[in-house]
């Protein structure tokens, strides 16, 4: 069985699907989609590129365990995308995520990462889950004061964004600090 869904009050996590691709297609194609605080991630890319990047994520010789799941209300619409993946050497599990713009600011990226972090403690061996956010992301960074996330410090320079070196803060939430599952109700496994 493999995982196919994390349940919680407004909003489902779901394993990305080929299903999803023009979905994804039209996300990651779309300035707007990425917000003015990042560059996008897959720059312009066809669908047949996204096809290949599916069943083979973008080499990274520092990332393994790469998962990515679709963020959607309960009536199935698809407002978003949120991931974890494992950077090595020390095996340091971070998140990410990223929204449509006309579903922002309505409490929905905040049940996503809350949704992962619980999961992620839940059914990892991990002590500390991290996620990493521009400076003038404010919105972002409420989204990780609410889930728990204490900010560590500032990685000056990280990102080349719109024609400008950006300074980044570091975020993290430790096992400790998490205690028991906040939001997920129901996990659902798919055969």
């Amino acid at each position: 069985m493999v995982l196919g869904l994390l349940e919680g009050r407004n909003v489902n996590l779901r394993v990305l699907e080929r299903d999803d691709i023009d979905f994804l297609f039209e996300c990651v194609n779309d300035i707007d989609f990425w917000g003015e605080y990042t560059n996008p991630l897959f720059e312009q890319i066809s669908k047949s590129g996204l096809m290949g990047n599916f069943d083979n994520p973008p080499s990274r010789a520092i990332l393994i365990e790469w998962k990515r799941f679709i963020i959607q209300k309960k009536d199935g619409a698809r407002i978003g995308i949120i991931w974890h993946f494992i950077n090595q050497p020390y095996e340091t599990m971070e998140i990410g995520y990223f929204l449509i713009p006309s579903e922002r600011r309505k409490g929905y990226g905040t049940e996503a990462a809350q949704l992962m972090v619980d999961y992620l403690f839940i059914f990892k061996n991990i002590v500390r889950i991290q996620a990493m956010t521009n400076v003038g992301n404010k919105a972002s960074q409420r989204v990780l004061e609410k889930v728990g996330f204490t900010t560590e410090g500032t990685i000056r320079k990280l990102a080349f964004v719109r024609g400008v070196w950006t300074d980044w803060y570091l975020h993290s939430i430790l096992r400790e600090e998490w205690k028991e599952p906040k939001i997920l109700t129901k996990t659902v496994d798919i055969k």
